[in-house]
């Protein structure tokens, strides 16, 4: 068993049940898609299927969109109603739907996917997720921000052409409080942020980096939740992706781009998930947290006990799969 620093939860590494990497190569055969889709909503030219854009950043050669970021149109929060809180039946807490659920496209091929988007079209996207993370923080009543891409169906996506997503709510996620509150914590006791002696140690230890670079580390964490987990975790002191400069963005572009061509080419495609997390609205400036981006591709699913428990049971070794992605990086 091995405890998540960043969290205090504990996880099994389950090595007698372990299996090898190689186990986990999807074996889906994906249907070919077209470069449009008259039926798809997020395709050119299908523009008034979707609510007004808030951004577009477009071709200076073609004037074309490149990235469109909307109001999603069947929202989990929308920007209406009261953050006031009421009880029913004096007991159960309830308040309005309130905040904001936002869609990015990430680009206008209906059939690209964003391990194999060119470097530049990967950093309009980040420049996008940092511009509408900016413009939420502003707006009175949100307290958290979080961007995230759910990619095939066992991930969650309900749509093809590739796009990310952005949900800002009223509340701290318990989450998002959780991380936060154990990063305050250690602080407090060692004066230190947690997050770079966290780096730290991973790049003594070794066996579980992917890639390093002037700017970013890329490794599988020592209590991975699941099968080939993957974090990529800044050098600079960010607490917030709102803050992110500019100079950070196309090296981010690039680490974000290997590390998805690797997973994609070494586990066929697999569906994912990513999270990029962030220090809560309004707390920004801490030098107690470290914003970091989060991949966990969709191998295994949970079961009962994990459920049941909240301990996650995790069937391979993150020094193994670690091990795995950077074989694929040399050849």
């Amino acid at each position: 068993m091995r405890r998540d620093p960043t969290t205090k939860e504990w996880v099994i590494i389950a090595r007698d049940r372990a299996k090898r990497p190689h186990e986990f190569v999807q074996k889906h055969d994906r249907p070919s898609l077209p470069d449009y889709s008259p039926t798809c909503p997020f395709c050119p030219g299908n523009e008034s299927m979707t609510p007004p854009e808030f951004l577009s950043y477009q071709d200076q050669g073609t004037g074309r969109w490149q990235v469109r970021v909307f109001a999603n149109k069947y929202p989990a929060l929308s920007p209406v109603g009261s953050t006031a809180h009421h009880t029913e039946d004096g007991f159960f807490w309830v308040m309005d739907g309130v905040g904001a659920h936002e869609v990015i496209v990430e680009t206008p091929l209906h059939n690209e996917r964003l391990a194999r988007m060119d470097l530049r079209d990967i950093e309009r996207v980040l420049r996008a997720y940092r511009e509408r993370y900016n413009a939420l923080r502003t707006v009175a009543f949100v307290r958290a921000i979080v961007i995230f891409k759910n990619h095939g169906p066992s991930a969650g996506t309900s749509l093809a052409h590739s796009h990310s997503q952005l949900i800002a709510t009223p509340v701290i996620p318990r989450t998002m409080r959780l991380r936060h509150a154990v990063a305050a914590e250690y602080y407090d006791k060692t004066g230190r942020c947690l997050y770079p002696d966290l780096r730290e140690h991973e790049c003594r230890a070794g066996r579980r980096i992917i890639l390093e670079t002037e700017r970013f580390v890329v490794f599988h964490p020592f209590a991975s939740k699941r099968p080939f987990e993957t974090w990529i975790m800044p050098k600079t002191q960010d607490a917030s992706f709102g803050t992110v400069p500019d100079e950070d963005l196309m090296p981010l572009a690039g680490v974000l781009q290997k590390t998805l061509q690797w997973l994609d080419h070494g586990l066929n495609n697999p569906d994912y998930n990513y999270i990029v997390y962030s220090a809560p609205v309004g707390e920004e400036d801490t030098t107690y947290f470290l914003w970091h981006l989060q991949i966990i591709p969709r191998l295994s699913a949970m079961a009962g006990f994990e459920l049941g428990s909240g301990l996650y049971i995790n069937p391979a070794m993150p020094e193994d799969t670690a091990q795995f992605i950077r074989d694929l990086s040399e050849k």
